[in-house]
């Protein structure tokens, strides 16, 4: 069965990330709502998207 709650995530994620701002707010959020599992799938997908988008790092401190 997918998990809908992480791919929502992701894609919410994904659209946002021309804004640093937003896409930190929408972390923020997912760190809430998330499992305790899929919070950790999500830190390793961000690790993989933001080696691409450099400006979105700053994000990572929510998640560590």
């Amino acid at each position: 069965m997918p998990r809908p709650m992480f791919t929502y995530t992701k894609q919410v994620l994904e659209n946002v990330s021309f804004d640093p701002k937003l896409f930190c707010k929408e972390v923020e959020k997912a760190i809430k709502i998330l499992l305790p599992y899929e919070i950790e799938q999500l830190i390793d997908w961000l690790h993989n998207f933001t080696t691409e988008k450099p400006e979105l790092k700053a994000c990572l401190i929510y998640v560590e």
